[in-house]
Order: structure tokens, then sequence, then C-alpha cells
């Protein structure tokens, strides 16, 4: 069913494009009362005639009493700060008066949301979800193919609601890896500034399966610009809330959105292959993260793409990093293949010896001692965000 709240008598073809089960109300009070007595309701289409202003307002105290209703609003036009503004009220989707089709699909767009939010209530008590952040300064070592093979496997089959986030701003792949269409990115968190909560960040989100939800990159030029640092930490902050996992896909580079991800994180992943300018590149990682004061005990180094035949092997990469390696994942061009299928190997094929590689990993995650050891370290760390400290802007440094 559906609440459709127009002062006027609604068109047949609104009628038509709704469904079957619309229940019509004049006036948002209207629409408030059949709420009270339709508990399990979970959309509200607001017609053109009714105010943005009041619409927004009406989106707003949803948000704290029915947070699993949507609010879909349909507008005589559309334009960029009408959109922002309804994003900030946590209207879920803008359409226009003429786009039916497009009002079908939003409809729909919302009805899915609403059954993958997962409230606060509905979680164990005390619960809390654990951010793992995938970096390597080098680029090419394989971090977008890990981090979707990784969500793919901590989500095994939907066991566990996991959450993969691409902070690759300016050129995420995980949208085009995964074959998914970008509707709402990243950047569009930035419009809710300080009402960012559960129910805002849901209408971010792309699925890819259900349980396994993405946070895309921005895909517009000059829209990386837009987002501010301190985004990344509510955002997870919020993420953490909604998920048993968040694994973050970052650029090769230390710029202050990397190191706020670093700093929300409760586990660093690490990622080199077996070549020089790859392990002369994480050697040079260690060292600064040690001097920002990262607890050891927080990383774990994955050697990607381990092939015997190029000369390096992995007891020579732990003498270069002076440091042990916590996970080899062989080199295999099917790997490739699946990427290019949009699929991750460790979903598609969960026997091949690369995603029997990345769940023996994953099995760390899961380890209870692990998360122990990782809250004990993070107790004990700075608390100064660290990319203040290196005075790191927006574009940050990037290694060679």
């Amino acid at each position: 069913m559906t609440i459709l709240c127009s002062p006027s008598q609604p068109s047949d073809e609104l009628i038509a494009a709704l469904g079957a089960g619309v229940l019509p109300a004049p006036t948002l009070s209207r629409v408030r009362e059949l709420l009270e007595q339709l508990p399990t309701e979970r959309l509200v289409v607001v017609g053109p005639e009714v105010g943005l202003d009041e619409a927004a307002g009406f989106a707003i105290d949803l948000r704290l009493t029915r947070p699993l209703v949507g609010v879909v609003a349909i507008r005589p036009e559309l334009d960029v700060e009408a959109y922002a503004y309804a994003m900030q009220a946590g209207i879920r989707e803008l359409v226009a008066v003429a786009d039916l089709p497009g009002l079908v699909e939003a409809c729909q767009r919302s009805q899915r949301l609403s059954e993958s939010i997962l409230l606060p209530v509905e979680a164990a008590a005390g619960s809390e979800g654990k951010v793992i952040t995938i970096f390597s300064s080098k680029g090419g070592c394989g971090k977008t193919t890990l981090a979707t093979n990784l969500a793919a496997t901590l989500h095994d089959k939907g066991a566990r609601r996991v959450c993969l986030v691409d902070l690759d701003l300016a050129f995420g792949d995980v949208a085009i890896s995964l074959q998914l269409e970008p509707r709402r990115t990243l950047v569009d968190a930035v419009a809710m500034g300080e009402n960012m909560d559960a129910t805002g960040v849901a209408g971010l989100l792309t699925t890819f399966r259900p349980g396994l939800e993405c946070l895309l990159a921005p895909v517009e030029p000059g829209d990386a610009e837009k987002v501010p640092a301190a985004v990344i930490d509510d955002l997870l902050a919020v993420l953490r809330g909604m998920f048993d996992y968040v694994v973050v896909d970052t650029p090769p580079q230390f710029n202050e959105h990397v190191l706020r991800a670093l700093d929300g994180s409760d586990h660093h992943v690490l990622l080199t292959n077996p070549d020089m300018a790859a392990v002369k590149n994480l050697r040079l990682t260690l060292d600064m993260l040690d001097l920002l004061s990262y607890p050891r005990a927080t990383r774990s180094i994955i050697l990607n793409r381990e092939d015997d035949r190029v000369g390096i092997t992995a007891g020579d990469v732990e003498q270069a990093l002076r440091s042990q390696i916590a996970a080899r994942i062989p080199n295999n061009l099917e790997v490739v293949a699946a990427f290019n299928r949009g699929v991750p190997i460790a979903a598609e094929k969960p026997s091949h010896r690369v995603s029997e590689a990345i769940r023996k990993f994953s099995a760390q995650c899961l380890d209870g001692s692990l998360a122990a050891r990782t809250r004990a370290a993070k107790a004990q760390a700075p608390k100064k965000p660290r990319g203040r400290w290196l005075g790191v802007g927006a574009r940050g440094v990037r290694n060679a």
C-alpha cells in the first residue's frame, strides 16, 4: 500500500502508476493519522501541490518517529538546490511531475531501502560493526579487487551485513568493477550536514547483493573536491552502526580523507605486490604510520599477486619490510576475468585458491582476539586527526 498526499483529486495516470492499494490523503496531517493506524506502512508519496518546506518538515519528523517510512516528493520542477534541501530533510526521492516511470522506480527504490535499513533497535544490544580500511600508496596493487572480494567473503552469502565504501573520490572503480549504476554517491552525503543518520545514509547506498551494500565514489568531474574530510568521520560512525563490517577502498595517496578513514578504522589492511617499487612504497607507508602513531596491532600486510616466477619471494618481502605477511594471495588471471564480469571471484568461485586465501584472511578479521587487540591498541593511540598533524590538504601526498 502507498499513501498519496494530494490536496486535489489525483489523476488516473498517477493512480495507475502507483499501482493497486493507493490510499489518498488530502493533507499531511491526515497522512500522520493514517500512519498511526498503519504501523507497517513504508511509503508516502507527496503530490506537487504540497510545498517543499511542508514536505521537508514532515520528512524530518518521520526520521525520528518512523524512520522506515520513505517519502517520495513529486515536484513541478527539479533543481540542485531543491534536491540538496530535500536530502538534508530526509526526503528520499524527488521526481518531476511528468516523469511517471521515474516515479515508479523511485517508489520501488524507497521500498527496497526500507527493507534493507538495519535500525539500532533491531541490532543486538551494544553491537557495533568493524571498519576495515584497505590501503596501498602505489596504484595498481589490486586494492579494489581485494576490497570487493573481502567484502563478498565477509558477507558470506548474507550471513553478515557488509558495506563497501569507495573512498577513491576522483578515480573510484568499485561501481565499474561490480557493474553498478551510481545513482547516489558519496558526494550526496554532504547535503545532509549535521542531520546525517542511518535513514539518510541508507538512501545513498547501492545494492550489489541483499545485505551487501556499496557507497560509491562520485562520478561527475569536480565532485571529489566538494567532499570535506569531516564527512568521512560522520559516515563511518553511522555505517558501523548499520553493518557488521564496513570495508573501505582508498586511493593510492595519503590525503586527509584517507587519514580520517584510518583514524576511524578498527583494522588497516596494507597491500603490496612482489615488485620492488610496491615493496619500497609499503616500507615508506609503514614508516609513515609509525610516525603518526598508528598502533601496529591494528594493521595486516597482504602480499597480492604472489608469483614465484617474478624473482621476489614472500621471505624477501618480509625481510625488506621488517614485518610479517598476514596473507599471501596468488597471482591468477581468473581474478581479472571475474573482475571484468562484475562479480568478485570470492562470490563466483568460493573454492578457487584466491578465494580460499581471502577467506583465510577474513577469518582473522572475524577472530575475537584480533578485535580485542585492536581495541586495546586504539585505546592507547592519540586521538587527534593525523591529517592536521602533517598539514595534509585535500589533494594529499601521492607516492610514485
